[in-house]
């Protein structure tokens, strides 16, 4: 049995030092971000938190890490967040993608062969989609002539794994293009990244793993998680400066929640429940 959605969303202050990451971040997505929010002066959208245990001491950040490095870089202490109940129906976790472009085909292929410790053997689609489907390989990769490789740690072991996956990982991440893809398909990523040198295909992860890895202080790969949030918030446009007044925690939520009440009584609020497009992002 699941369990429905909230009627409202679960907007909370809290203090930075509460969250723990579970991805690495884009650097590249950090520094306009950092320069945005100061000359807005507002969160537009407030990053997903979810709570790493019952006592809601540590909250794990599902998606906005980069909003959460950027105003630490600005100094800040706290931020908003939305609490969400990690799983369904409110939450989804699936995969993206990797899209890598503008390396050298066999200089790509020598780096992913000198990660230590990684076994890689040439397969074919149909088998390495099985393979990974049974979480028997770490990740496969559809190079952009059409051949295949199969990556594979020597144990099943979350951690173990994890940190190959990172080595995998970061023989591109710095050199060439990294672009998210919900694409399997080489031609058909072909047809929107034209220096296309490869596809890495990544499985699908439980919450669980997602939480147990940041327990533990390691992190996935960038570009990696990706969360459907049911009745997700945006456009929340909240003053940065009652984010970094020196009331307590618990002043400045009292303050939310009075700000989340007139919001709501003057009916600026208003719940799409269908798919949408966003052009302004």
């Amino acid at each position: 049995m699941t369990t429905p959605l909230p009627e409202s969303p679960d907007l909370r202050i809290l203090a930075l030092d509460a969250l723990m990451e579970h991805e690495y971040n884009d650097d590249q997505r950090t520094a306009p971000l950092v320069r945005r929010l100061q000359v807005e002066g507002i969160l537009k959208n407030p990053p997903i938190v979810a709570p790493l245990d019952a006592r809601q001491e540590k909250f794990v950040v599902l998606d906005g890490a980069n909003r959460c490095t950027a105003l630490e870089q600005l100094g800040y202490t706290a931020i908003l967040a939305q609490v969400v109940r990690y799983g369904p129906p409110q939450v989804i976790l699936s995969t993206w993608h990797h899209a890598v472009t503008g390396l050298d085909p066999e200089a790509f292929t020598r780096a992913l062969h000198s990660v230590d410790g990684l076994e890689l053997h040439p397969t074919d689609p149909l088998s390495a989609r099985a393979d990974l489907a049974r979480r028997d390989l770490i990740a496969y990769v559809l190079r952009a002539d059409g051949s295949v490789l199969a990556a594979r740690a020597p144990a099943h072991n979350l951690h173990l794994q994890n940190r190959l996956l990172n080595a995998l990982v970061d023989t591109y991440k710095l050199h060439g293009g990294l672009h998210r893809t919900i694409s399997t398909d080489v031609n058909e990523s072909r047809a929107v990244y034209p220096d296309l040198t490869a596809l890495v295909i990544f499985p699908n992860y439980e919450p669980a793993e997602v939480l147990a890895l940041a327990r533990d202080g390691e992190l996935l790969p960038p570009g990696l998680t990706r969360h459907l949030i049911q009745g997700r918030v945006l456009r929340v446009n909240f003053p940065l400066s009652e984010l970094r007044s020196e009331e307590t925690l618990e002043a400045k939520n009292a303050r939310l929640e009075r700000w989340m009440q007139a919001k709501f009584a003057e009916r600026d609020v208003r719940f799409y429940g269908e798919s949408t497009f966003l052009f302004d992002e």
